[in-house]
């Protein structure tokens, strides 16, 4: 019985050692992995240039080369070949990556004493906004003399904007504003802040910067529904000629004597006289926008037919201090202004008159754009077109080569290489000790 255990426990050992065996021959069988090769390109000497090749560099322009070199396809923004390249400016401006616009616009700004923005909307015939326009497509002018470029960027720039509606409409026309103020917010980010004032016989701030999404800026805009104002018709007779009151056949009122701005009696039709405190609303929004940072975009958006009489503050004041804080007026007309040719007779102005339409040299001057609209529906998708082609604009940069503070007026001039295209920007700024830092 034991003889038996130890027969089979050598035959089980002896197979095992013949399976053993087998399986070697059987890995040995199995051939060698690749022997390493060569790293790729080893032979290649110098540095691999796209577009080029391998040990070459590009030659300088205008230089001499027997060494014919590949055709480059065209980029966006470089020149024809049948046109003449641009060689004012061979440095490139500083253009930061995408979404990283508005902090290297505010570094730049803090950084820099001589520094000046410029926000710039181009437009095709249609009034569609031209995108993908590149540096190589601009040319700023400072006092007629050609500036290089020293920063662009597309990104989308925060707005601080104030809203300044009017309440020295009509009534008809008020009840058309009062319906459209819900389409006021839809137009803003979240990142936008906004104010509100109003105006009719004298500038009102209802509300100081507050978030674009907040409920507090939906509210306010409840409150400043008016009802407008009645047509006034000329008077040139009868008891309410000179004064609407009368004591013994005299006016109660000694201010109110015939000659003076109620009516002279004499049979001459006189006008009344509408009070629109436009130049002094304005001041007062411009004021408040004075104290946002510079990185963001300050922007007055106007809601009123244009009329202007009876400010204490004048059109020139109060465009130098637009133009010295650097700040923007958009707006919609509506009204009368809104009707098509009222831009081109209100150029024509009657002296001791009421100004018709003031609010076209607000925009034009600080690089602003009017919407004129009579319906509804028209105001509506003017907010958010206007806000739209302001947080969207190409944003330039130059240094001045000009004194920093001379209170001198600089004139600017942006130019687009591009048939057919309206170019948008502002008329020139006054330097100031604020932008020292």
């Amino acid at each position: 019985m034991r003889f038996e255990f130890k027969v089979l426990a050598l035959g089980a050992f002896v197979a095992f050692g013949t399976g053993l065996q087998a399986q070697q021959q059987q890995q040995s069988a199995v051939p060698d992995a690749p022997a390493p090769q060569p790293a790729p390109l080893s032979d290649v000497a110098g540095p691999i240039t796209p577009g080029i090749g391998a040990g070459e560099t590009r030659q300088a322009t205008g230089a001499s080369s027997s060494t014919p070199t590949q055709t480059q396809p065209m980029t966006p923004g470089t020149q024809p070949p049948s046109q003449a390249p641009d060689t004012f400016q061979t440095k490139p401006p500083a253009m930061p990556a995408a979404g990283e616009g508005y902090d290297a616009l505010a570094t730049t700004i803090h950084s820099y004493t001589n520094f000046v923005d410029v926000p710039v909307t181009v437009k095709d015939p249609k009034g569609n906004l031209v995108a993908g326009l590149t540096y190589r497509d601009f040319k700023i002018f400072e006092n007629d003399q050609r500036v290089p470029i020293g920063f662009f960027s597309v990104d989308a720039v925060p707005l601080s904007i104030i809203f300044v509606i009017d309440q020295s409409l009509t009534a008809d026309v008020m009840a058309k504003v009062n319906q459209s103020m819900g389409a006021i917010q839809g137009a803003l980010a979240a990142y936008d802040e906004a104010g509100i004032v109003s105006y009719n016989n004298g500038p009102q701030l209802r509300t100081t910067f507050t978030g674009a999404r907040s409920a507090r800026l939906p509210a306010v805009l409840a409150y400043t529904k008016e009802t407008g104002r009645d047509i006034l018709v000329p008077i040139n007779g009868g008891p309410l000629a000179g004064c609407s009151v009368h004591v013994n056949g005299n006016c109660a009122d000694p201010n109110l004597q015939p000659g003076r701005s109620a009516g002279s009696g004499s049979g001459v039709i006189t006008i009344p006289k509408e009070i629109h405190t436009l130049n002094d609303a304005i001041l007062m929004a411009a004021k408040e926008l004075s104290t946002r940072p510079k990185e963001r975009r300050r922007i007055i958006y106007v809601i009123s037919d244009g009329k202007e009489y009876g400010s204490k503050a004048t059109y020139k004041e109060v465009l130098r201090y637009l133009q010295t804080n650097k700040i923007a007026v958009y707006g919609t007309l509506v009204g009368d202004s809104a009707r098509w040719g009222e831009g081109y007779l209100s150029r024509i102005h009657l002296p001791f008159t009421m100004y018709d339409n003031r609010l076209t040299g607000y925009a034009f001057a600080t690089g602003g754009t009017l919407e004129s609209e009579r319906g509804i529906n028209g105001i509506e998708q003017s907010y958010a077109k206007i806000a739209e082609e302001a947080r969207t604009q190409y944003t330039l940069g130059y240094y001045s080569t000009e004194p920093m503070i001379d209170g001198k007026f600089r004139k600017m001039e942006v130019r687009v290489d591009r048939p057919n295209v309206e170019v948008i920007a502002k008329r020139g700024y006054y330097p100031t000790a604020v932008d020292l830092h």
